[in-house]
């Protein structure tokens, strides 16, 4: 699966499933880039038919309801939807 990377500060593995017309979506980007954090994204709503079953398959694993966005933090954690509470507190800031 495709993903793109942004430069930012390590805080830990982050990586976001994303839709690229999706308003909170792009809030969530614009957050972490904000917040200068480094993080992994795909829009998985522009990947290939192969690429975007692999995308909903992992989505699925941590977020039934496969919502967007869905961010997967260390392997550990999944924040689903746009909530800047929470996202700071995940990444400690």
């Amino acid at each position: 699966m495709k993903t793109k990377r942004v430069d930012g500060e390590d805080r830990g593995n982050v990586m976001l499933y994303a839709l690229s017309t999706c308003g909170w979506c792009k809030k969530t980007k614009e957050l972490l880039k904000a917040m200068n954090v480094g993080f992994q994204y795909t829009d998985v709503d522009q990947l290939g038919e192969k690429d975007r079953a692999e995308a909903m398959d992992e989505v699925r694993k941590w977020n039934p309801a496969c919502s967007f966005p869905s961010m997967v933090i260390d392997d550990a954690r999944c924040i689903v939807g746009f909530n800047e509470k929470e996202i700071r507190e995940a990444l400690g800031k």
